[in-house]
């Protein structure tokens, strides 16, 4: 038996990630934690999060989880999710805050002159609903889903990677921007697995049984 932790410092509803994860992984322990030391003591780890950055940063760093999150990024597989990917990177242009620095790169708004649609139309901001993902790499987490595939969306903020080696995914919203990376340990996306009906069930199994 594993265990799965899902950080928790008090930003977004973490019920719905605790209860995919649990459908997914019978047999296994799912842990929704605040404690640093449940979180080292994990097999797998989910980063989750909702929110503006700003704000989930200062509450990381006020429930000592930043050394937790740092270690576990580098040392066992780790699934970031939404503002758990943007959390990765160096700086964010909301509220203009740096982040972990796990990747290099930067988390922007998107642009209003860039809000078109391809018929013209004007696209709104949050980025709020049903889009496709494009797979850029293969890799396991992938498996048993179709490039293209569609998984939900709430943000207005998009990550900006220094390297492209590090894009797993894109997705176009006015433009095409980075929806999920990946590199050695490390998985993270920009949309929400367990929102996503059976594909994103699909990718949170293949987190469970992943070996990297």
């Amino acid at each position: 038996m594993t265990t799965v932790a899902i950080i928790d410092y008090g930003m977004g509803n973490l019920r719905s990630v605790a209860k995919a994860i649990e459908y997914v992984a019978p047999g296994h322990t799912v842990d929704v934690t605040a404690d640093p030391a449940r979180v080292a003591a994990a097999d797998r780890v989910v980063f989750p999060g909702q929110g503006a950055m700003p704000d989930c940063m200062r509450e990381l760093d006020l429930r000592g989880l930043r050394p937790a999150v740092l270690d576990a990024a580098a040392s066992k597989p780790f699934l970031g999710i939404c503002i758990g990917l943007q959390m990765l990177f160096e700086h964010s242009n909301e509220g203009d805050v740096p982040g972990l620095g796990v990747f290099a790169g930067e988390v922007t708004r998107f642009r209003d002159e860039d809000m078109r649609g391809a018929d013209g139309a004007r696209l709104k901001v949050p980025h709020m609903g049903w889009n496709e993902v494009l797979q850029r790499q293969s890799h396991p987490l992938w498996a048993g889903i179709p490039d293209g595939e569609r998984f939900y969306f709430v943000h207005s903020y998009h990550v900006q990677p220094a390297e492209a080696a590090l894009v797993a995914a894109e997705t176009a919203y006015g433009i095409r921007f980075t929806s999920a990376v990946a590199r050695a340990n490390i998985f993270a996306v920009q949309f929400h697995p367990e929102k996503s009906a059976q594909s994103g069930l699909r990718l949170l199994a293949n987190f469970i049984h992943w070996t990297p």
